[in-house]
């Protein structure tokens, strides 16, 4: 599970909106919203691997598709 790389926390943010999330709050930690999952990302740069993947999991989403998305 935390085969996905670390990444800035825009890049991480840019490809979950492409996945149809959006943004509806930023402070300390961006939070996103897409109708039924909200997500909370840490303001890191880069954002620690096994916490991206949590991220991803907590998405809905596989690995292989963020990283497409990235």
């Amino acid at each position: 599970m935390s085969g996905i790389p670390g990444v800035p926390h825009i890049r991480a943010v840019r490809a979950l909106e492409r996945a149809g999330f959006r943004v509806i709050r930023e402070a300390k930690h961006v939070v996103m919203f897409d109708g039924n999952r909200v997500l909370t990302i840490p303001r890191e740069n880069p954002i620690n691997s096994f916490t991206m993947a949590g991220i991803v999991k907590d998405a809905g989403l596989t690995e292989q598709v963020f990283r497409k998305l990235l």
